[in-house]
């Protein structure tokens, strides 16, 4: 996946060094984003299309003339001058005006007049304001975008919903709520993280047939898209031999009192997500809910940090953070962690603690924050993080070494060799208490067991959300429960084979 300034060079070098002409790249994107928009809604008999200056609303234009040979009523909403509109966005323009497609100019029009134009729509295109966006949208395109999702229409946006940043998902205003977006030459990261999983609707890619001619173009990725399909194969079969030890021995370090549920939480994800042994260290008074939660789980209670060597010498990895609480036994657990060599997951209160005080980088972590935990450990707000999500993991990976998995819609992972993936989806059942102790839980049981621990994080994050769409078709989003989602990662590792 790129950024929208890579994917507008992808553009340049397919006309300056391939010789393909931008009116026919056009052309082909109009063809493409129609051929979707029947596709979507195959009962569609009139067309509003929002076009806005650029090549974005000369997509629109030319999608405007496709609708109008195919029979539909359509109609174009003209955000921008037409005389203002230069090269191939110019000659789209003209071609419509040519094909007598009705014109109508938003700046003279009402809201009334808009609102009636948006209610006669079966399918609104948003062509408005495409990737070169910075900041909010102004003026008529802001006022445009409030109607637009006022409608009961749907709407198709053309490469990226207009007030969404298509680098880094960031919405600083409004943002068209799209039912499906359309993307072009290449995959824009901002339409799967942040903001992005929120308004893009289904992501459509069509390379237009040029894939092949963009081969010797050295233009950057700026991140791999990962979900659950294109990981699952990185996870070997078992022989028919297999003993325990051969899928590592994970140990649990969470739970002071009060929050013994989220030890619980993250040790039996660990097991259900195939760990050979898993321990959990944690307060005495929660080893009874422990053995009778999970048995197959060793339970102990802990009082003073130097019990813990014993535990950590047989580990394989550690799990740190959850429900650690920020006293003097959270603090004495962490420390012993932090001190040895062993590979850990650092989560929840374990990264409170550390951005309370200097921590050293080092290779052998893998960082789980949520957006505020972010935010905490960089010394920054949590809309900073929010307004770059992938320039606030790379900081994180650069303060605190290891690998950084940032939590949230579009979850961005950056490896402790640098490389950056998103995991594409969302799901809003998994905004509630207790989820993220989940995905710490898988994390451990997964690095425990593949050799790659890079692809050990991408895989314990994508299975997290196939987990939890799982058992969202059985119990809906609302009042999801993270035990819903532990109870379906069996499910999902027996579906792909494992």
């Amino acid at each position: 996946m790129y950024s929208a300034s890579s994917v507008r060079n992808l553009d340049r070098y397919l006309i300056d060094e391939q010789g393909v002409d931008g009116f026919e790249l056009m052309q082909a994107a109009a063809r493409s984003a129609f051929c979707q928009l029947l596709r979507r809604w195959p009962q569609c008999r009139r067309v509003l299309v929002l076009c806005g200056a650029g090549n974005n609303g000369g997509d629109g234009y030319l999608l405007a003339t496709c609708a109008l040979r195919h029979g539909l009523g359509v109609t174009c909403l003209v955000l921008t001058d037409p005389a203002k509109l230069q090269g191939d966005a110019g000659k789209a323009w003209q071609r419509a005006s040519a094909q007598k497609i009705s014109m109508v100019d938003a700046v003279q029009s009402t809201d009334r007049d808009l609102t009636s134009l948006l209610e006669q729509a079966d399918v609104t295109v948003d062509a408005m304001l495409g990737t070169g966006l910075n900041g909010a949208p102004r003026g008529e395109f802001a006022r445009i975008v409030v109607l637009c999702n006022q409608s009961a229409a749907g709407v198709l946006a053309l490469d990226v919903p207009s007030g969404l940043n298509a680098t880094t998902g960031a919405a600083a205003g409004d943002v068209v709520a799209a039912d499906a977006t359309i993307t072009f030459i290449g995959l824009k990261v901002g339409l799967f993280t942040g903001h992005g999983p929120a308004v893009c609707g289904e992501v459509v890619f069509e390379d237009l047939g040029f894939a092949q001619q963009l081969g010797g173009c050295t233009e950057p990725v700026l991140a791999t898209r990962a979900d659950w399909s294109s990981v699952t194969l990185g996870i070997s079969k078992r022989a028919a031999n297999a003993h325990k030890g051969n899928f590592g021995h994970v140990l649990v370090v969470a739970g002071d009192r009060g929050f013994g549920g989220a030890g619980l939480l993250v040790a039996e994800a660990a097991a259900r997500s195939g760990a050979g042994l898993v321990s959990l260290a944690t307060r005495q008074e929660h080893v009874a809910a422990a053995l009778s939660r999970c048995p197959s789980v060793m339970s102990h209670g802990v009082v003073h940090g130097s019990e813990l060597a014993p535990l950590l010498a047989s580990a394989t990895v550690v799990v740190c953070g959850p429900g650690l609480g920020q006293s003097v036994w959270g603090q004495q657990m962490l420390q012993q962690v932090l001190e040895c060599h062993k590979p850990q997951v650092l989560d929840a209160d374990a990264l409170n603690l550390m951005a309370s005080k200097t921590s050293v980088a080092a290779d052998n972590r893998v960082l789980t924050p949520h957006p505020g935990e972010a935010a905490r450990l960089l010394g920054c707000t949590v809309a900073e993080v929010e307004a770059d999500r992938l320039s606030a993991a790379r900081k994180l990976q650069s303060r605190y070494g290891g690998a950084i998995l940032l939590k949230g819609a579009g979850t961005v992972i950056v490896t402790m060799h640098g490389q950056m993936f998103v995991v594409s989806g969302s799901n809003p059942g998994l905004a509630t208490g207790g989820m993220g102790d989940v995905l710490a839980g898988i994390a451990g049981g997964l690095l425990a067991q593949l050799t790659d621990p890079a692809q050990a994080v991408v895989t314990a994050a994508a299975l997290h959300l196939a987990a939890a769409n799982m058992a969202t078709q059985q119990f809906g989003y609302m009042g999801l429960q993270p035990t819903d989602v532990i109870d379906a990662l069996p499910r999902v590792l027996a579906c792909s084979g494992h």
